[in-house]
């Protein structure tokens, strides 16, 4: 039986750190973050450093449960090419278990090109196949586990979402579920009996605002509404200003303490998985907030998804990150 089986993306990624002066930053509207890069026609970019790495939120948090000493698998699909090939030899390297990934004859491995600066960068994105895992491909009556971890789930692996927690609440297995914007805009009909059975629910400040219908800074009143869809722990991730945290009585708040970001990539994947990595040691919402807050600050101080997360819990660095307890 394994501790956690992780399901969701897994990339190839290569990282370009630009140099400074190589490239312009353009304010538009017609860009959604009102930004962008800009480099100049038909010139060569000269790159600072270049870091090859895997992604994908399913491989980020088998990663991260991997170095915290659980026993996990990943489930997912890879493309029948030398990038899959090295996914595979990467995840076996961080003591993943890989039995369950599918190889697709007509679909390539994820593939993101991520041209960093200052820690924030822009992400070329080939899709490939783990969106393209089917419902027949999951062995099922292979999965024996105490809980799942559901990174966001796209294209036709979001058609798994609903049997996947539904497999889980009939076979006595926990599920946390990090959602994103495909399964938050299914019907609602479909997905608030997916919801009810969600134990750990895991959103950043947007997606809980599209999920409820509230303002993100309306906190209380958010997580009165999420506190109604699901049972369990409700988390709202707030990027550098930290978390809050719900268990439906009780509200815990937390701060990301200042440090020197090489790469934001994988900082969410890292915080959730650090999160549940906490919980399932010590059933202590105060302590997954710090080790998820931990594991995640120093993930961003790397370039690369896995490249600075954790192995074990490292106590004088948890004890820097405060939680408030107070009632909803």
């Amino acid at each position: 039986m394994f501790d956690i089986i992780t399901f969701g993306s897994a990339t190839r990624d290569t990282f370009l750190k630009l140099k400074q002066g190589n490239y312009g930053v353009v304010e538009d509207n017609k860009f959604l973050t009102g930004k962008g890069f800009c480099f100049s026609s038909g010139s060569k970019i000269e790159i600072e450093e270049m870091v090859v790495s895997t992604g994908g939120g399913g491989t980020n948090t088998a990663a991260t449960f991997a170095k915290q000493g659980f026993k996990v698998t990943y489930v997912g699909k890879i493309g029948k090419d030398k990038r899959g090939e090295a996914l595979i030899e990467e995840l076996k390297k961080l003591g993943i278990d890989t039995r369950f990934i599918k190889k697709d004859k007509d679909r390539a491995t994820a593939y993101s090109v991520v041209f960093a600066s200052s820690g924030r960068g822009t992400i070329l994105v080939y899709r490939g196949a783990c969106h393209f895992l089917t419902q027949k491909e999951i062995p099922f009556k292979k999965l024996k586990a105490k809980w799942f971890y559901l990174a966001p789930l796209k294209e036709r692996l979001i058609k798994s979402f609903g049997p996947l927690v539904e497999f889980a609440k009939k076979n006595n297995i926990k599920v946390m579920a990090n959602l994103g914007n495909s399964q938050i805009n299914l019907k609602k009909r479909e997905l608030k009996p997916i919801l009810a059975k969600i134990d750990i629910l895991n959103l950043n400040q947007e997606e809980s605002s599209l999920l409820t219908g509230v303002p993100f800074h309306k906190e209380k009143k958010l997580f009165k509404k999420l506190d109604d869809m699901i049972k369990g722990i409700a988390i709202m991730t707030k990027a550098e200003k930290g978390v809050i945290v719900s268990d439906g009585k009780y509200l815990w708040s937390a701060s990301s303490p200042f440090v020197k970001i090489a790469d934001f990539t994988g900082a969410g994947d890292a915080f959730g998985s650090g999160f549940l990595s906490g919980f399932i040691k010590t059933n202590d919402i105060s302590f997954a907030i710090q080790l998820g807050i931990t594991n995640s600050i120093s993930c961003i101080q790397k370039i690369g998804a896995k490249n600075g997360l954790l192995k074990g819990s490292k106590k004088k660095e948890l004890s820097k990150i405060r939680v408030k307890k107070r009632k909803l």
